[in-house]
Parts: C-alpha cells; sequence; structure tokens
C-alpha cells in the first residue's frame, strides 16, 4: 500500500514484477528456477523450495531457509500472519495443471530470526492462508480436494491445532461463480489492492494452454498453444464498483 504498487510473478520463468499504479511504470527481478508468491516493499518470495528476501532498491537476493532438499516440491503460496512471521505451504511436482506428486505438500512458518517449523503435512496445493480479525482461528487451502480448512491458532506459541474442514467445493461448484465467464482455463489467487484497498485483482496461467494441431502431412503434426481458444490466458485483472473492501496485509517483519 505504502508504495502503491501491484507485486506479481511469473511462475516458470522466475520473474517477480512491480508496477507502479500512479505511473504503469513495471521493473523486474528475475531469480534462478521458479518463484511461487511475492509480497510488498521488503520483498520475500518462494524460489523452488527456498525462501529470499529480496531487495528492490540493490536487486540484491538473500537465502533465509530452505526446505524438502532432494525432492522435485515447490512452494505454493505464503503470507505473513499479524507479528511478521511468514507461513508459506509446499507443493508435489506438478507436470499437468492440478495432478501433482500426492501428499507431498506441507505448511511450514519462518520466525523473522529465521527459525523454520513445519506444521502439516499431506497437503496436494497448498493455498489461500488468512485468518480472522482477532487471530484465533488459521484458514488454509488445499486445491486439490477442494477444501478449505480452519485450524485453532496460537499466536504466542506459533502452533495450529485442530484441523477440521470448513468449505469442502463439490465438483461443478464453480459453474455458479463469477468466474465461469471468463474464457481462460486456470485462474490464481486473487487480492485486494488500492489506496483503499477496494480493487480486486487477479491472474490467469498460460500454464498448459489447450493444444491445437495443424497437420503437416506423412503422420506429422505441428502443435502450438491454443491461444485464440484462451486469448485472456496470461493477463492480470482488475475488478472495480464491487463495493466491498479488503484488509490491509502484514508485513514481514525483518
Amino acid at each position: 500500500m505504502k508504495s502503491e504498487s501491484l507485486y506479481f510473478v511469473d511462475i516458470t520463468m522466475g520473474g517477480i514484477h512491480r508496477c507502479a499504479s500512479k505511473t504503469g511504470q513495471e521493473s523486474k527481478i528475475n531469480l534462478d528456477g521458479t518463484v511461487e508468491f511475492v509480497t510488498h516493499a521488503s520483498v520475500v518470495g518462494g524460489q523452488n523450495r527456498t525462501i529470499s528476501h529480496v531487495d528492490w532498491d540493490t536487486a540484491n537476493i538473500t537465502d533465509l531457509a530452505e526446505v524438502e532438499q532432494g525432492t522435485r516440491n515447490r512452494f505454493s503460496d505464503g503470507k505473513y500472519d499479524v507479528l511478521g512471521r511468514l507461513w508459506a505451504g509446499t507443493m508435489g511436482f506438478e507436470t499437468i495443471p492440478r495432478r501433482v506428486d500426492s501428499g507431498q505438500g506441507s505448511l511450514y512458518s519462518l520466525t523473522t530470526d529465521h527459525k523454520l517449523t513445519k506444521h502439516v503435512g499431506n497437503i496436494e496445493i497448498s493455498n489461500g492462508i488468512d485468518w480472522t480479525d482477532d487471530n484465533s482461528v488459521m484458514f488454509y487451502i488445499d486445491s486439490v480436494p477442494r477444501k478449505v480448512y480452519a485450524f485453532d491458532f496460537n499466536i504466542e506459541e506459533r502452533t495450529v491445532s485442530n484441523q477440521r474442514t470448513v468449505v469442502k467445493f463439490e465438483p461443478g461448484t464453480e459453474s455458479t461463480f463469477l468466474w465461469r465467464s471468463f474464457q481462460p482455463h486456470i485462474s490464481h489467487p486473487v487480492c485486494f489492492g488500492g489506496k483503499n484497498l477496494d480493487k480486486l485483482y487477479f491472474t490467469y496461467s498460460m500454464w498448459k494452454l489447450p493444444e491445437k494441431r495443424t497437420n503437416l502431412g506423412s503422420l506429422a503434426y505441428l502443435v502450438k498453444p491454443d491461444f485464440a481458444a484462451t486469448p485472456l490466458a496470461g493477463y492480470i485483472f482488475k475488478v472495480t464498483g464491487l463495493g466491498v473492501k479488503g484488509r490491509a496485509p502484514n508485513n514481514f517483519k525483518d
């Protein structure tokens, strides 16, 4: 909010982007490998299985912690609690969207002095972390089973307990929601932004677009992504006039 900039990542290309809302000027920092999430100002991103601090002024990248060494897993999403500690989840290796090595993901927390703790295991694709206003409950999404979990959250002890499912989206549920009116096939998490936190931002992925085959004869085919079928894939969208506002995000305390 302070910088009035939109931060976003290009996962497969390993880029962290910052776009100034007033001028539209965009800047970019390249990381080695995939990058899964990014936060504002003093940035911490999930780089493959590494949590790294990124300084926008110098473009210096400092690794803070690494998890699940020797695997093909990667981070998927992350968010700070009210005390500035990072909570981030991983996922198994993904060959095609939503098909991953089963049960390989976990949920971790990283303190401001870089102490790493694993809290939850046997996750498919970590996503969507948040807390109630009184910080007594933490919510956490596992995308593949379409479940939102709730945990009792002890803010002083940095622990979660009493896992339960509070929402489960059955197959076909998405047909009743707004995102079904958009053409791109894979949507990604939304966030509120803008000076008054009343603008909703979301993205659509170009990962594994439908394929278009051109017959070249002699049993040969030219296979390319079918951009005509999904012309809005890879774009960032801003929705205004919703009549609701988001909450100011918590910050990393370094």
